[in-house]
């Protein structure tokens, strides 16, 4: 029994016909939608390397159901920059040598901005490290990581403050 859902996905509307209903939204962004930034790891919701926003929250993508993500707003890696001009997470990793083997990076990227979003991130790395848990980097990248969420929230709340005064 074939299922149609539509979803935004990275700002494009997009109308996907389900074959079966246990597709999960990672095997639909890379298998379907061709989106293969998002990595498949443990498969289990257990190192978050498949973590993307929904409706601006973080989840792991290998645990959710596309079915259930009718008309739901779906951000992966590639839908974070704006043209060439990389978001100030993906800066900040790249600044802080967040990522060694980048396996992980992707699903670390995106819990960053799950999480400075959410306004949770603070200016305390062992906090910041403690939200970020769900997310694994074998190759240890974790101080270059927290480093690099510290950097880029003083530069979205730079940015926030800079559009307010414009108001």
């Amino acid at each position: 029994m074939a299922l149609s859902i539509s979803l935004s996905v990275n700002g494009q509307p997009r109308d996907v016909e389900l074959d079966d209903p246990r597709v999960t939204l990672l095997d639909l962004l890379r298998e379907r939608l061709v989106l293969a930034g998002t990595k498949k790891g443990c498969d289990r919701g257990q190192c978050g390397a498949c973590t993307v926003l929904v409706d601006g929250r973080r989840i792991n993508s290998c645990l959710v159901l596309a079915a259930s993500l009718d008309g739901a707003e779906v951000t992966t890696i590639e839908g974070l920059a704006q043209g060439e001009t990389l978001h100030p997470v993906q800066a900040a990793f790249i600044a802080h040598d967040g990522f060694q083997c980048g396996y992980c990076t992707p699903g670390q990227i995106m819990s960053a901005v799950g999480l400075i979003a959410e306004g949770h991130a603070g200016d305390d790395p062992e906090r910041i490290r403690e939200l970020m848990s769900g997310n694994i980097c074998r190759c240890a990248a974790y101080k270059g990581i927290t480093e690099a969420v510290l950097e880029a929230q003083q530069t979205l709340a730079g940015a926030d403050s800079s559009r307010r005064d414009a108001a």
